[in-house]
């Protein structure tokens, strides 16, 4: 190993106690939602000015995130109409509860299929209830 990669992984330990209060596999539910509330808070902070560095440690928690799901977070499955329902009745809401699709003649609309959820409405959906996009996508799209 050369002097230099030897310099940066001393310097790297060195940093590791605090980095790793952020950067780190997560295992627990109160990890993820630490990781979660902190990815938010970055985002929002590269959306008012760019920085490399927030960027790079966003892509940095977005696989740690993903690779937490891929494993440990159950997605429904099925139609976007069946995995709204499912979500709805899980977290205990009515069709007044989801203003971010619209009034509630929207949302019924949506319910019983006469209307299929646009992109700023499957975004919002996803934020909302921690879930990919794609579970409020139908193939036929």
């Amino acid at each position: 190993m050369t002097v230099r990669k030897k310099n940066q992984i001393r310097e790297a330990m060195q940093a590791w106690p605090k980095v790793s209060k952020i950067v780190s596999t997560i295992h627990t539910e109160d990890q993820y939602n630490r990781m979660l509330s902190i990815l938010d808070e970055l985002i929002d902070e590269v959306n008012e000015k760019s920085d490399p560095a927030k960027e790079s440690l966003i892509d940095t928690l977005g696989t740690l995130i993903g690779d937490y799901e891929d494993r440990k977070v159950e997605e429904p499955e099925g139609d976007s109409v069946g995995v709204l329902k499912f979500l709805m009745e899980e977290h205990g809401l009515k069709q007044g509860d989801l203003q971010e699709i619209g009034s509630q003649g929207i949302v019924s609309e949506v319910l019983s299929g006469r209307r299929k959820l646009n992109l700023r409405q499957i975004a919002a959906l996803s934020k909302r209830f921690s879930v990919s996009p794609s579970v409020f996508m139908d193939t036929d799209r």
